[in-house]
């Protein structure tokens, strides 16, 4: 399948990659293994407008230099100096922009995402997460930086268009600390009835 092109993340219309992200292939091939999932659930940070941006980029200085880049690289960083996230920076190296990727549905190698995981059998929390889906994935803050078009992280695009009605638009979460207008941003986009979205808040 074609590899998503860095062109497709340096738009200046982050809400619109975050949707448009909703049914694409995140790949990893992290020492020898390729593992792979559908991206189910995402959430979009936008410079402008966004208190939670502004505060991230002064609790996160040193890492989220990651942030000015070009769009197309992976900004991967901790959480409770336990959980990597993986975010996609987008826009250009002067706007820090971002999509978080918060859930998956795995495809392609999913025992080694078990024994990643710690896991003795598929269920609901493999892959649906933010912290979870990275650890699945091989993900850390290792390739923080790294472009996404391999080889160890790429985004393929397998076709898949969503209709408006497959997709629920609703607030992010967990950033209560930003204050009201941050919760309030309808900015996190999830595929309709799919059983691998994270957790509702």
């Amino acid at each position: 399948m074609p590899v998503l092109s860095p062109e497709f993340f340096r738009r200046p219309e982050v809400l619109a990659i975050a949707r448009e992200l909703l049914g694409k292939v995140v790949c990893t091939e992290i020492d020898g293994e390729l593992t792979t999932g559908r991206i189910v659930e995402t959430e979009a940070y936008r410079h402008e407008g966004d208190p939670s941006i502004t505060l991230h980029l002064q609790r996160k200085a040193r890492q989220a230099q990651a942030l000015y880049q070009p769009g197309g690289h992976a900004y991967l960083y901790t959480v409770y100096r336990v959980h990597t996230l993986f975010n996609i920076t987008t826009h250009d190296a002067a706007h820090p922009d971002a999509v978080l990727i918060r859930a998956i549905e795995p495809l392609h190698g999913v025992e080694i995402m078990l024994r990643r995981r710690g896991l003795p059998k598929v269920a609901r929390n493999l892959t649906a997460g933010p912290g979870v889906l990275s650890q699945a994935l091989g993900l850390t803050p290792a390739l923080n930086g790294e472009l996404l078009s391999g080889p160890r992280i790429w985004i393929e695009d397998v076709g898949e268009v969503l209709a408006d009605e497959q997709v629920i638009a609703s607030s992010r979460v967990g950033l209560e600390y930003a204050g009201a207008e941050a919760v309030a941003l309808p900015w996190r986009f999830r595929v309709k009835d799919s059983k691998w979205t994270s957790p509702a808040k």
